[in-house]
């Protein structure tokens, strides 16, 4: 990089020394001026290269060589993928190496990746579990070999070498959907009237999924205990509901079958609660072949995926709670350069850090197990039709096609 400017820098001088030899063979006093300016038009690139590689000298001095090792679970998930870039951009940008893996949604081969990642003494490690249960070993030779650990997105459960945990308020992304639905059909004043309502939740082995059922659950099980709402499946455990790896093929067929057992004879269904994108996805495939009813369902989500984003535009999917993965990474970039600089850091990061968005430092809600995993916990956005420009283009994480589709940047 360092180079690039010095070329710049060269070229930029050359052509300021060019155009004030030229413009010197004049006589009148007007070429003295244009040549002065030339001059000043040189002097500026100069200070605005060594500026900018200064900018880069600090930012390698500040980064004193150290390594980052990054674990995502997949890239067949959207945001898996958002995630990944937007942490090894946030870290290259202060000057770290990064090292990015996926898995497959593979168990055995995140432990490989992390294994290696460790082999190549990485500084800093910062996982988002497959499955939170399944890295208690490796994590203990991190521990061993003195690399602190985030928790990223997803709580590793059974083990104390996690050092923090960086996600969304995970109740609070369910507790959202759930007051959604109670809005958007009036529950409280509803009176006799009555609505059916199936849940669709997530992967078991993502300690998150309990969490976004809950929060939702939580909010609508008054309603189906005054039997406002009905589940005519009688699904509402969650694991009855669940969906392994968030699969989209698993949450379409489930769908397909409760609409032929339980919605066959003309039975309307009001709302399909859904956990994440990547269900809602397959469960609104099912209801636009499966479901014999003429009434508009509500369907929720979670993660702003693409082609969910498209369906809320088309009104087949109708709201989805969005969490600002940039930020995300903003919050994992200050506390893992913190925990490199040998810091402890607790809620004077917050302050400290001047986030522009809103985050709390949690020490009570998340046991993994071995004890209550330290937590900044950033706020979600229910995203619907009427606020996807205000709230995913304006504010930069999306732009808008030739149809008025969102796409991701």
């Amino acid at each position: 990089m360092k180079k690039k400017f010095s070329k710049f820098l060269a070229f930029a001088l050359t052509g300021a020394m060019m155009t004030a030899a030229f413009t010197g063979c004049g006589a009148s006093g007007g070429d003295t001026d244009t040549a002065d300016t030339s001059a000043d038009t040189a002097a500026e690139a100069e200070t605005e290269a060594e500026a900018e590689t200064e900018a880069e000298d600090t930012a390698d001095e500040a980064a004193g060589g150290q390594k980052v090792g990054i674990a995502m679970p997949t890239q067949s998930l959207e945001r898996w993928n958002r995630d990944g870039s937007y942490l090894k951009e946030q870290f290259e940008g202060k000057g770290y190496e990064v090292e990015l893996t996926y898995s497959d949604n593979k168990i055995d081969q995140q432990v490989k990746d992390i294994e290696g990642l460790i082999a190549d003494e990485v500084d800093l490690l910062v996982v988002a579990a497959i499955d939170g249960e399944s890295l208690s070993q490796v994590l203990a030779d991190a521990k061993d070999a003195d690399i602190p650990v985030i928790s990223y997105d997803r709580l590793i459960m059974n083990t104390d070498a996690v050092s923090y945990y960086v996600s969304f308020d995970n109740y609070t992304v369910g507790k959202l959907q759930g007051e959604f639905v109670e809005t958007k059909l009036d529950l409280a004043n509803a009176g006799d009237k009555t609505y059916n309502i199936e849940f669709t939740a997530g992967d078991p082995a993502d300690n998150n999924a309990g969490f976004f059922f809950n929060g939702a659950y939580d909010v609508l099980k008054p309603y189906i205990d005054a039997g406002t709402l009905v589940v005519p499946s009688g699904q509402t455990q969650f694991d009855q509901v669940a969906t392994a790896a968030w699969d989209t093929a698993t949450a379409m067929e489930r769908m397909q079958n409760i609409l032929g057992s339980y919605y066959s004879d003309g039975q309307q269904l009001d709302v399909a609660l859904c956990s994440n994108d990547s269900t809602a996805l397959g469960v609104t495939q099912a209801i636009e072949t499966d479901y014999s009813g003429s009434n508009s369902v509500v369907i929720t989500g979670q993660d702003g995926d693409v082609a969910n984003l498209a369906n809320i535009v088309d009104g087949k999917q109708t709201m989805t709670v969005y969490k600002a993965v940039a930020n995300e990474a903003v919050a994992t970039l200050d506390l893992g350069i913190a925990l490199l600089n040998g810091k402890t850091p607790g809620e004077e990061l917050i302050s400290e850090s001047g986030w522009s968005f809103q985050c709390a430092y949690d020490t009570s809600s998340y046991d993994n197990g071995t004890g209550i995993i330290p937590s900044y916990l950033l706020v979600p956005t229910v995203v619907t039709a009427d606020n996807i420009q205000s709230e995913l283009v304006d504010t930069g994480y999306y732009t808008l096609d030739d149809n008025g589709y969102p796409q991701a940047k």
